[in-house]
């Protein structure tokens, strides 16, 4: 047996967000999950949408105490901009959101559990959506200012730790290349646009930020997704290049190393998809700084080089690659073969140290899915045996202590999730809770891997057989 120790004061918890937890009780105005959801319930997992989901708005001190139960001193969620502001013109904010958000997060603070919050998960307004195309408009860049700016003033006394955007290429990927969220739009240049206006967005918000001059910090988060070759032929590690461009250093040169890269503005004006920008903008984005980066990590991504034709008749980066599965990988049995890779996250805290100035960072969701049957039923002694996780969360650590005692500038780890919560188009179909959510009652259910979590949490370090590396 080894033992990793972590840095003192390392942050120990979990991720979440508000259109996934909080429910749509209360809400002045409706995001376009609740819209969507409303008009194709087909879409989602077994119909279920966001309405209830995890029931925070009425039951967060209970959470919270769930919380501080498994060991918690951090955890991040967000503030649903449907349900904070009133007016999207001039930020006026809705007195009851004001009320919950101040006393969830003062809960949490109470508890000695830092609240680390962002602004935007996904969750466009539906208002904002179909007046003015969401981040297909530079107004709405404002908006969003104004909303960030509303948020501060009210919470920023208290908050210290600040997100603009969770995984900003989700919402191009997911509503202008694949068809996978609203808009559901397969457009290019379209894509390309939002790609901008999102860090646009994120530019004006860290602007506000630093304006009030608060004495906290405002970073981003990106999904960084490793990308390895099916071989070490010049084709496949060219492939890999492309799909690292496009995927990585699309929104993590801009707003971690301050420039756009030159192969992508050349890559996109070859497909007619360079966006409309002007100078002051372009300026904008690559003066902000950010005081830390949050990752997001999963799974791996493998390419080889194109061996069919591709036939869509919109750009996707696909053009330049093909995905590969490798045959000889580790998947995982329990929800659709997703491979299991914890290199990667010796990988990406490397790249991080060497590429981007080894920028403070911390692990801002990693998780392990399973279903609810391979999670089994609840156990004699009240735990649900999810054991599974315990020991390739134990693998993914062992890369993450590697790479901090390389000098990886590394302050934390947040599991996704705390509560085992509403996931857009899979609804409930994935569970990577802590605690499980009873859909029928409510209740709240510890897992064994939560019971592993606060033994980890509250010595800051973890013993298991040494793994070669």
């Amino acid at each position: 047996m080894k033992t990793y120790a972590f840095p003192e004061n390392f942050l120990w918890g979990a991720a979440a967000s508000g259109p996934q937890t909080e429910g749509t009780e209360g809400k002045p105005h409706r995001s376009i999950w609740d819209s969507w959801h409303a008009s194709h319930p087909e879409r989602f997992f077994q119909g279920i949408g966001p309405e209830k989901v995890c029931e925070t708005l009425h039951k967060y001190k209970e959470d919270v105490a769930l919380m501080k139960n498994i060991g918690f001193n951090s955890f991040r969620t967000s503030i649903q901009w449907s349900r904070l502001i009133d007016d999207f013109e001039t930020g006026t904010p809705n007195t009851d959101a004001v009320k919950f958000y101040n006393d969830y997060f003062d809960e949490m603070i109470n508890n000695g559990i830092e609240p680390m919050i962002n602004l935007y998960h996904f969750d466009m307004p539906e208002e904002l959506q179909q007046r003015y195309g969401g981040f297909e408009s530079h107004h709405v860049t404002d908006l969003f200012a104004r909303f960030a700016a509303t948020a501060f003033k009210l919470f920023g006394h208290k908050i210290k730790y600040w997100v603009t955007f969770n995984e900003p290429i989700v919402p191009v990927e997911g509503g202008y290349l694949y068809d996978f969220h609203y808009p559901c739009k397969k457009d290019g240049k379209l894509a390309a646009q939002v790609g901008f206006n999102i860090m646009l967005a994120h530019a004006k918000a860290v602007n506000c930020y630093r304006q009030l001059n608060l004495s906290g910090e405002i970073g981003v988060v990106l999904n960084l997704t490793p990308t390895y070759t099916r071989s070490d032929s010049e084709e496949d590690k060219k492939a890999a290049w492309y799909a690292d461009l496009l995927f990585n250093r699309s929104f993590l040169d801009p707003l971690v190393k301050h420039q756009f890269p030159k192969e992508l503005c050349e890559l996109l004006a070859a497909h007619n998809c360079l966006p409309e920008i002007s100078k002051a903008d372009v300026t904008l984005i690559t003066d902000s700084r950010v005081d830390f980066l949050g990752v997001n990590y999963y799974v791996p991504r493998r390419v080889q080089a194109r061996e069919t034709e591709y036939t869509l008749d919109h750009f996707t980066p696909e053009f330049y690659f093909e995905n590969y599965i490798d045959p000889n990988g580790r998947f995982n049995p329990y929800r659709d073969n997703n491979e299991i890779h914890p290199q990667a996250i010796y990988d990406i805290a490397v790249n991080i140290r060497d590429n981007y100035g080894n920028i403070k960072w911390y692990l801002a969701e990693i998780g392990i899915a399973m279903d609810l049957e391979s999670e089994g039923p609840v156990q004699p002694d009240g735990v649900i045996d999810d054991h599974f996780r315990i020991s390739l969360m134990e693998e993914h650590l062992v890369q993450l202590h590697r790479a901090i005692s390389g000098g990886a500038n590394c302050f934390g780890l947040h599991q996704w999730t705390f509560i085992d919560n509403w996931s857009w188009i899979n609804s409930f179909k994935r569970r990577y809770g802590f605690y499980r959510l009873d859909l029928d009652t409510g209740e709240r259910h510890i897992k064994r891997n939560g019971l592993w979590f606060r033994q980890l949490a509250q010595s800051n370090q973890f013993s298991c057989k040494e793994h070669s590396l």
